[in-house]
């Protein structure tokens, strides 16, 4: 009887451990993610992490053994807890203006809710995983305004969607969704007005 209740104590010890290791790994990849945010990737030390996540800088050493370490798993938190907008979006819509209008918004809002998204393309050297993150979000970017404006359209609906727009708008004042509704009217005034201009399709 009394081996039975050492064991199960032990295994409660070891399980409370491990429960309180993946609070801890769970804080400093939230941390990641906030200063990413804030300061970007390039801006962001392990001692600023730390401090952020209200350890020692050996805690986050001992969890990510190195900074790409920690940007990979930022990458993931991202994807899990951030997900870009996918096909789903045009679900219900019933014409080229309303898939655009979704295209934009879509992407926009995503903007807004990963802003690190800027820092990962200018520091996709720093780590594969970013270098990864950065392609996978223009081929997603591209994929998406293929199916909102057809072969015709899809250069200009993906390179008018893009960050660098949203940030241009926001810089001159535009709530995220004016600049999406701006966008896409443009974007389909464009279109509507026929073959006179001419288009490339879009290579994934």
């Amino acid at each position: 009887m009394a081996d039975s209740t050492k064991r199960t104590r032990r295994r409660y010890r070891l399980g409370r451990r491990a429960e309180t290791t993946g609070e801890t790994r769970q804080r400093i990849v939230e941390a990641t993610f906030q200063l990413h945010s804030e300061r970007g990737i390039a801006d962001t030390s392990m001692t600023d992490i730390a401090e952020r996540a209200g350890v020692s800088v050996g805690t986050v050493y001992h969890h990510f053994p190195c900074y790409a370490d920690a940007i990979g798993a930022c990458g993931a938190y991202t994807v899990e807890h951030a997900p870009a907008p996918g096909a789903t979006i045009f679900e219900g819509a019933s014409s080229r203006a309303e898939r655009i209008a979704r295209l934009v918004r879509a992407l926009f809002d995503y903007y807004q809710r990963v802003p690190a998204l800027e820092s990962a393309r200018r520091n996709r050297h720093l780590a594969p995983e970013l270098d990864a993150f950065a392609r996978e979000e223009a081929r997603n970017r591209r994929r998406l305004a293929s199916r909102a404006a057809g072969p015709g359209g899809a250069a200009l609906a993906a390179a008018l969607s893009d960050i660098d727009v949203y940030r241009a708008l926001r810089r001159e004042g535009f709530g995220t969704a004016d600049a999406a509704g701006h966008v896409a009217a443009l974007l389909n005034h464009h279109l509507d007005a026929g073959p006179g201009t001419s288009h490339r399709s879009v290579r994934e």
